[in-house]
């Protein structure tokens, strides 16, 4: 007789349609649960307002898993009366440098902070709780997982352990109180303890704590005891369309590129070698995908570089994959602050199975560094590393010229989506 499947519940703001990286992680758990002895399902919001959608994503939706959707009610849907534009940037995470921030911007950061603890999906809590107690008893789930940012998600899951006392992985995709954004929502003191308070009584009621990184694990630990494991984010077998590669030097980001995360020293190397070398001038462009601050674009355009800008905006996930497989160099940079040693971008991971080199500028004890390094996948800068830099880059431009560019990847196997979901299973299996 066939042992029946462990059933799981898991409690997700973001899921397809929503576009960007939060979507893929827990997307593509569910898809592999299945192979393991798990039975998913997955509790989502029914009418969310996501800053970034991505209808294909749908396609990837696995058909053995149970999607439960209750309304929410979020204030975001007011806040845009204000200004759209604004709220839909602090939504997606992008905030303008604190000097350049307007009025609407500072009253909705402030709000946003103060107003609504944790986050701005508060009111999603109570009825999901409400809900959720009776559904768990009559389907039999054993194990509920909640999966944030949002970090309210993770308050559902501790009125449902209160009530139920049901076992209870908790999962940070991001830290809470100490990630970058963090310090830019204006929060005054009782605010800022209330969330230090929430995150220590999340931590100590889960019975598992799952995080991203080594150095995300090290900060939990000083605040519980909880068993705490690391599963980083992966990358899956996808099926693309082939794409030619780009004619031109092509540095491509892709993603959300932040204020915080300027790399004047990646403009300045660039500049410099735009003026000193005719044919690199001829060759180089540099492709940004996805939201980019006005900050970005306005340091571009201090180093003369505009002209040599490709700007695609957001484009699909499998028409991220496309571009990235056809540039030249790949770039990934992280805000230069220790409170981002921790912060493992989701697209690095498919970034290495490109075959394109990667161009990093991070923190110096970044966590993403070291993989990079293991993997062989490409090159790591410091902030005061310039010279470094440049020297780099020139290398890569003569591997282009000469059509050598290419990469040697090492170990990529431990961050397939298929073996780190059966890593979650053993988790799973037993807590």
């Amino acid at each position: 007789m066939k042992p029946e499947k462990q059933k799981i519940l898991i409690i997700t703001y973001y899921w397809p349609p929503a576009g960007g990286p939060g979507v893929q992680r827990w997307l593509k758990f569910v898809k592999y649960l299945p192979n393991f002895g798990v039975e998913p399902f997955v509790y989502i919001p029914e009418n969310p307002t996501y800053p970034l959608l991505d209808e294909n994503l749908l396609k990837e939706v696995s058909e053995k898993a149970t999607i439960i959707k209750k309304p929410i009610f979020e204030p975001y849907g007011l806040a845009s009366f204000l200004s759209k534009n604004k709220t839909n940037k602090i939504s997606s995470g992008i905030i303008s440098n604190k000097k350049k921030q307007s009025f609407i911007e500072k009253a909705l950061l402030w709000i946003r902070g103060n107003m609504f603890i944790p986050d701005a999906r508060i009111f999603w809590v109570k009825p999901s709780i409400k809900f959720l107690c009776n559904y768990i008893i009559e389907n039999n789930i054993e194990t509920i997982i909640t999966t944030g940012p949002p970090h309210s998600v993770h308050l559902i899951g501790l009125g449902l352990k209160k009530q139920n006392n049901i076992k209870w992985i908790a999962d940070f995709r991001d830290p809470w109180t100490t990630i970058g954004y963090h310090k830019a929502l204006k929060l005054s003191k009782k605010a800022a303890q209330k969330h230090k308070d929430l995150e220590k009584e999340v931590m100590n009621s889960c019975d598992q704590l799952i995080v991203t990184s080594s150095t995300t694990k090290s900060e939990f630990e000083q605040i519980t005891s909880k068993p705490i494991e690391v599963i980083t984010n992966g990358y899956d077998f996808e099926e693309v369309a082939k794409k030619s590669m780009d004619s031109k030097f092509t540095l491509a980001h892709i993603g959300s590129f932040l204020s915080e995360r300027n790399p004047r020293i990646l403009w300045k190397s660039l500049s410099e070698l735009v003026h000193e070398n005719k044919a690199f001038a001829n060759d180089f462009q540099l492709k940004l995908i996805g939201a980019v601050s006005k900050e970005v674009l306005e340091t571009i355009k201090e180093f003369r570089l505009e002209n040599y800008v490709n700007y695609l905006g957001y484009v699909s996930h499998k028409e991220a994959l496309q571009e990235q497989k056809s540039s030249q160099v790949l770039l990934l940079i992280e805000i230069d602050s220790e409170a981002t040693n921790c912060i493992i971008p989701g697209k690095l991971f498919e970034y290495m199975v490109s075959k394109r080199p990667i161009l990093a500028i991070g923190p110096k004890q970044a966590d993403f560094k070291n993989i990079i390094n293991e993997t062989n996948t490409g090159t790591f800068f410091m902030y005061d590393e310039k010279e470094a830099l440049k020297c780099q880059i020139k290398m890569y431009y003569n591997h282009f010229k000469q059509n050598t560019l290419q990469v040697n990847a090492i170990g990529l196997e431990k961050y397939n989506r298929k073996e780190l979901t059966e890593h979650l299973s053993k988790i799973l299996k037993k807590i």
